[in-house]
């Protein structure tokens, strides 16, 4: 250990022992959240939903959302480079075709981004270092949120007021550098965030910047609560480190691929207009979106670079009322655009196979118009003193007018035939596509005692087909003939206090239909199926000072079905889902004094397969964080964070393909440091 980090250390070991030798804590400003932006008052006491606070937002101070994440049983978000990941949510750590759009991503309820089009990597748009909560609903939800609900939905609340300003600096290691600006008063809001780092590996250094703004207003009648978000990010990319158990070896911090890199910004603008009637409450949300991105794909034979964009607005109608019949009946409707382009400068090196299939050149160009129309109700009625039944569904429609820019087929770029077969790509026909999705959610209620409900609930949830699995075709397919993904799921559940013990703890089954994903031939396909089990549980304990907080979930997800897919791996009926530990948990205690916090964080990742075959494994880590605060004065903050305490070397991501094992590996031993000033 260097004698800088020994110093570091060192300082944070005093800190802690402070902490434990003090008496008393205060509680941090509060952060009201709105609940037109909150997605629990849609979703009532009826299926499992988590909430991270803003008080662990703000210890926590996560350099990647992953850390935030983890004390949501049941929820996994892998990080990869920089500010990349891939997420699991009562399913396996999702990649490839079928991967995009499994899982609806929200703002204040809005989505961040149309249906059709999605991209894994979208957490990285959201504000969730500076938002009032982050939500997380666990199954299938797409009777109350639509398509891409399928697995579950993360909700970003951001808020409109402050109570006061503040400015805060943190540094850390590798050249990490993070501000942040959070001012306003009680009818808006504006925040600011920018972070900078050189990057653990080798060429892996990343600029990310976040700016927010809310408002608060009243028009003729009408609560009106209008935000803006934007959101850029510059980021060398590291690739695969190969090798078995590389990410405990000297290459570890070494980049195969130092030439990748991604580069993305957003803006989304929304107005929610809110007047109460009575009993009866009238929403409207209109809002407009813009992302684009710019990657070096430098995981495919010939490293081309892809331009994607999108452009959509969206109008959304919400009615509701409060009584003995609770009920609530609305309407969607949004239209976009998307492009995207994929192009080689260079001739592909490699094999004499790769070189003729990939040339360089023009591999696709087009864009999509698309077009969401759904509508939806949710209503429960008290059928007695204790119970109450639930209903919801919804009906939703989307449409996509393909407009290819390019040749069609898969010639080179100017028209001639690759060899050996054909190009590894192929560009479809101008087309159409549509798909009418049904999703519904019937359950009960019963309300136990004060505090205390027990629930029952079967859902349905779909995704229609993204934009890039219908066109965005490789050799001898030249039509993606795609059903809607769909899953089907039963769930019971308990949650409530007991004295000091607070219980949230859910058990369910469920099944997947028409999984999209790639077949041995590299074709686009929508007939797997999996099946998957679970138990969750999140448990609080309050005593004190001390708080503990443990989240833990058990699942079994399996393939229900056999066949063989890209890569050269055959799926055979029964085998587990690669990439999803059937064990998943954190354990965080905090003490909280008069002028200090402290908290320990234990963070476990079961084993789990790393290919559909089921022939390599990846053992699981568990890994130890410390964080902690001290009130200097009424005005200064001073905080600290030592991440991987233990400096254990584990994988952030495992993953076996091409006949060898491969990781991103996790960071070693970190310790940040900073100040938080409150201004007059």
């Amino acid at each position: 250990m260097s004698p800088a980090l020994t110093a570091r250390c060192l300082a944070v070991g005093a800190f802690a022992a402070l902490a434990s030798a003090s008496l008393a804590a205060p509680a941090l400003e509060e952060v009201v959240v709105r609940a037109e932006a909150s997605v629990l008052p849609g979703h009532g006491g009826t299926g499992s939903v988590g909430v991270v606070h803003a008080e662990a937002i703000e210890l926590t101070r996560a350099s990647h959302v992953h850390e935030l994440l983890v004390r949501i049983p049941g929820v996994w978000v892998s990080r990869g480079s920089g500010h990349e990941h891939l997420t699991a949510i009562r399913s396996g750590v999702l990649t490839g075709a079928g991967a995009c759009g499994e899982f609806l991503l929200l703002e204040n309820g809005v989505p961040i981004r149309p249906a059709g089009f999605c991209n894994v990597n979208n957490l990285f748009e959201m504000n969730t270092e500076q938002a009032a909560a982050i939500e997380v609903v666990r199954g299938p939800a797409s009777a109350l949120f639509g398509g891409n609900a399928l697995h579950g939905v993360i909700n970003s609340v951001t808020a409109t007021s402050a109570e006061a300003s503040h400015v805060s600096l943190e540094a850390g290691p590798y050249g990490y550098v993070q501000g942040r600006l959070d001012t306003g008063r009680e009818d808006w809001r504006f925040n600011v965030l920018t972070t900078s780092s050189q990057g653990y590996r080798d060429d892996t250094g990343y600029g990310q910047h976040k700016v927010y703004g809310g408002m608060d207003s009243d028009v003729a009648g009408w609560s009106v609560s209008s935000t803006v978000s934007a959101t850029l990010l510059n980021q060398e990319t590291g690739g695969f480190v190969r090798g078995f158990e590389a990410y405990d070896s000297a290459a570890r911090d070494s980049n195969p691929n130092p030439e990748a890199y991604r580069d993305a910004w957003s803006v989304r603008l929304a107005s929610v207009w809110q007047r109460v009637n009575g009993e009866r409450v009238v929403t409207l949300t209109p809002y407009l979106r813009r992302s684009s991105m710019a990657f070096l794909q430098h995981f495919l034979p010939g490293q081309p670079l892809e331009k994607n964009a999108q452009t959509s607005a969206g109008l959304s109608v919400h009615v509701g009322a409060q009584g003995r019949w609770r009920w609530t009946a609305g309407g969607v409707a949004e239209v976009f655009r998307g492009t995207l382009s994929e192009r080689q400068d260079g001739p592909t090196t490699g094999s004499a196979f790769l070189v003729a299939t990939r040339p360089a050149g023009t591999h696709y160009d087009y864009d999509v118009v698309g077009v969401t129309l759904a509508s939806y109700y949710d209503a429960g009625v008290g059928v007695a003193g204790d119970v109450e039944l639930v209903a919801s569904a919804r009906a939703e429609r989307n449409t996509y007018d393909y407009d290819n820019h390019h040749l069609v087929g898969n010639t080179r770029d100017d028209g001639s035939a690759c060899g050996f077969g054909g190009c590894l790509y192929t560009r479809p026909a101008d087309r159409d596509d549509a798909y009418t999705n049904v999703a519904g959610r019937l359950g009960v209620e019963w309300s136990l005692a004060e505090g205390r409900i027990a629930y029952a609930v079967a859902g349905l949830g779909f995704r229609p087909p993204q934009t890039t699995e219908l066109y965005r075709l490789q050799r001898g397919q030249t039509l993606a003939d795609l059903d809607s993904e769909r899953v089907r799921s039963v769930e019971v559940g308990l949650r409530g206090s007991w004295g000091r013990l607070a219980v949230d703890l859910a058990a369910y089954v469920e099944a997947t239909r028409h999984l999209i994903f790639r077949d041995a031939n590299g074709f686009n396909v929508s007939d797997g199926e999996t099946e998957g089990r679970g138990i969750e549980a999140q448990l609080g304990w309050r005593a004190g000072a001390h708080a503990l907080d443990l989240a833990f979930a058990w699942s079994r997800h399996q393939y229900a079905f056999t066949r063989d897919v890209g890569g050269r791996e055959r799926i055979e009926d029964g085998n587990e889902v690669d990439t999803a530990p059937r064990r998943l948990g954190s354990a965080h205690w905090r003490w909280e004094g008069e002028r200090l916090t402290s908290e320990l964080e234990l963070v476990r990742i079961g084993s789990h397969f790393i290919n559909a075959s089921n022939t390599a494994r990846y053992g699981g880590h568990t890994v130890l964080n410390w964080r902690g605060t001290w009130d200097a004065t009424p005005r200064v903050r001073l905080f600290a964070r030592l991440v991987n305490l233990l400096d254990t070397a584990y994988a952030d991501r495992a993953d076996f393909a091409f006949g060898g094992y491969r990781y991103f590996p996790a960071m070693p031993r970190q310790v940040y440091v900073g100040a938080k000033l409150t201004l007059p």
